[in-house]
Order: structure tokens, then C-alpha cells, then sequence
């Protein structure tokens, strides 16, 4: 049938916020769609997923896909998406949707649109818009084939929302491997463990800059656990050590869309606004009137940071 499947992604049998990106991305499409859930734990992650309109959740609940690998996966979701005769197969633009789509596309013969942050639908024709050269400008592209592969930002497609209803759950079989899948061995999976809510799922984070320099955390780690907040960082603060890299909020860091973001002596490079101008509230703190942060800000404060965040904290003490 012609429609949308959705993949969904999970992290410890749990569905991520960025899967509500896509089925966002399908709703505006028009057409029918199904929501594919697979990975341990996928069964009980497709209750959270029977709410949003689909014509159906798929289930592939496979101990074997607990520790993901790429040549597992693929053959599955491509045959899937063959056998339900879906013409356009959308996962998020995350580190599992940017690894996972590509194979998927080489093994439907499809077309593949990646990080789109745009759909446009004339007639029968439907247009990508993807940013380029590191977001300093965008291009459009049309896919030829029958099949289209689409990877979207979840900062630019908001959350789809819970539309009544209970969708039917149908668990289907897995493929066999990818020949390549033998010569692939998973090691292991170091998350760096915190208190604070995820990076990608929370909707608060407090960011900072280069100039907190050694500060960093002296200044933002009191402000972020006063507001129950997760903690991002710019690309500069990460290169120059202040922040570890898997706090990178930005083009080439984490895509994040918060309810609220706060940006502490961040001056809002387009690589670092990339990753976060989707995000409901932007406040900025900056000492530099001047700063293009403040063009997309919803609130800004010029002043000193270290002067700023103190009396911000000393105010949400009480």
C-alpha cells in the first residue's frame, strides 16, 4: 500500500522523542502510515505508540536486536517496508537514523533524503529541503524513484501529539542477517551515566560557551541541578576541553528541541543554533549586545555571565 512507515527508535525498550519527529513527518505527508517498533522490549514499547493515528504498529520484539548493528537491522525494516508496500520509509535524522537509513535505502533500491528539515507536496510531487555547508545554506531535492528513504530533524518537525484512538499491534518476523552482519562484532555500549535528564529527551537544557573556560562546570552544573535540567555545551567549549564532547549541542553535536533553552556566553554560531532553534524558548545570557544568538532569542540578557548565572541561582534558591 502506498503510505509511510515510521521507524521508531528505542533506547532500553523505551520510545525516544525523536520518533514523534517522524510520525509528525508522516502526518504532514497525508498519507496513511504504520509505525514500526523493534528491539528488545519493542512489544511493550509499541503501547506508547498506539495513539497517534497509525493504521497499524508493527512489533519485531528480537532478543538478538538488544545490542543494535546495523546488518542485523536493515534487512528487517527493508522487507517489512517491501512486503507492506510502503513508498516512503521515515526514520529521525539521529545517530541511529543516520546509520540505519542508508542501508535501508541501498536495499530498496530507493532514493535517500537525509536531515530534512522541510517537506513540501505539490500535486504528486514532493520536494526535500535539507540544510548545507554546515547550515549556511539550503537545497532542494526530488527523489526519482518509487521508494523514498527520509531522515527528518527533530527540531524542525515538532512532536507529533497523541490523537485518540488505539492502534492495532502486529508483530511480524525478523529477516534474515545481512551477510555482512558475521563480520561485525559488538563490543560494547559506554553511556556516560548522569542524574540529569538526557540531552536529546529533555525539555530544559542549560548550554554553555567557550568563555566559561575552566568554569564550566563550577558555573553550570549549579544552575542545571537547581532547574532539574540536562546540561549542553557548544562545539567550542567541547574542542577546548571545558565540556565533554557528548555534550555538543549543534550541526556536528546533538540535535536538541527543549521546551525552554538557555544559552550561557554563547555568541549562537549557525553550526550551534543548527542544533537547538528548534527549541520552544531560547533565553541568552551574553555580555555582547551584538551576538547573533539574540537574533533568535526569545529572551536575552546582556550582561557579564558570571555575574548573571550566580544571581539567577541565588534567585531560584529563593
Amino acid at each position: 500500500m502506498a503510505g509511510t512507515l515510521v521507524v521508531a527508535e528505542l533506547s532500553e525498550g523505551k520510545v525516544r522523542k525523536s520518533t514523534f519527529s517522524a510520525i509528525a513527518f508522516a502526518k504532514q505527508v497525508g498519507a496513511p502510515f504504520a509505525v514500526l517498533s523493534l528491539g528488545a522490549g519493542a512489544s511493550e514499547a509499541a503501547k506508547d505508540l498506539v495513539a497517534f493515528g497509525a493504521q497499524k504498529v508493527l512489533t519485531v520484539d528480537d532478543p538478538s536486536f538488544k545490542d543494535y548493528v546495523c546488518e542485523r537491522v536493515a534487512p528487517t525494516v527493508a522487507k517489512i517496508a517491501k512486503d507492506g508496500g510502503w513508498d516512503t520509509v521515515v526514520l529521525p535524522a539521529s545517530t541511529f537514523g543516520k546509520d540505519l537509513a542508508p542501508r535501508v535505502a541501498a536495499k530498496l533500491g530507493a532514493g535517500y533524503a537525509p536531515d530534512i528539515n522541510l517537506v513540501k507536496v505539490e500535486g504528486g510531487a514532493r520536494r526535500y529541503r535539507r540544510p548545507t555547508y554546515a547550515g549556511n545554506a539550503f537545497s532542494w531535492l526530488e527523489i526519482a524513484t518509487p521508494v523514498h528513504v527520509v531522515s527528518v530533524r527533530q527540531t524542525e518537525f515538532p512532536a507529533a501529539e497523541p490523537s485518540g484512538g488505539a492502534s492495532p499491534i502486529e508483530a511480524v518476523p525478523r529477516a534474515p542477517d545481512d551477510a555482512a552482519a558475521a563480520r561485525v562484532q559488538f563490543v560494547k555500549l559506554e553511556v556516560g551515566k548522569s542524574e540529569r535528564p538526557d540531552l536529546g529527551e529533555a525539555r530544559v537544557v542549560v548550554s554553555g560557551g567557550r568563555s566559561l573556560k575552566e568554569q564550566f562546570k563550577q558555573v553550570l552544573e549549579p544552575l542545571a541541578d537547581a532547574l532539574g535540567t540536562a546540561l549542553g555545551a557548544s562545539r567550542a567549549a567541547c574542542d577546548a576541553g571545558y565540556a565533554p564532547p557528548e555534550l555538543q549541542v549543534g550541526q556536528t553535536g546533538r540535535t536538541v528541541a527543549p521546551q525552554l533553552y538557555v544559552a550561557v556566553g554563547i555568541s549562537g554560531a549557525i553550526q550551534h543554533i543548527a542544533g537547538m532553534k528548534g527549541s520552544k524558548v531560547i533565553v541568552a545570557i551574553n555580555k555582547d549586545p551584538e551576538a547573533p544568538i539574540f537574533q533568535i532569542a526569545d529572551y536575552g540578557l546582556v550582561q557579564d555571565l558570571f555575574v548573571a548565572v550566580p544571581e539567577l541561582l541565588k534567585e531560584l534558591k529563593g
